[in-house]
């Protein structure tokens, strides 16, 4: 998931673009790539999906569950 978080963060134009969108500290994006080396709280899920195209399945598994695979 943590690898899946830093796409999206590329995806973003970098922590202190996707810090400005979601209105949070650059600071707490750094956060959780680094100290919480998961993934963002499910709250910001939505809305970083929304922004980059980073599916919330992908980013969170564990609360969204896994993405449903097309036949």
């Amino acid at each position: 998931m943590k690898y899946v978080l830093i796409e999206a963060i590329k995806k973003a134009g970098g922590q202190t673009v996707l810090a400005k969108k979601l209105g949070v500290a650059q600071c707490t994006i750094s956060h959780w790539v680094h100290r919480n080396q998961v993934a963002p709280p499910a709250e910001h899920v939505p809305m970083i999906e929304e922004l980059t195209g980073v599916s919330r399945h992908k980013l969170r598994p564990d609360v969204f569950g896994e993405e449903k695979k097309e036949a």
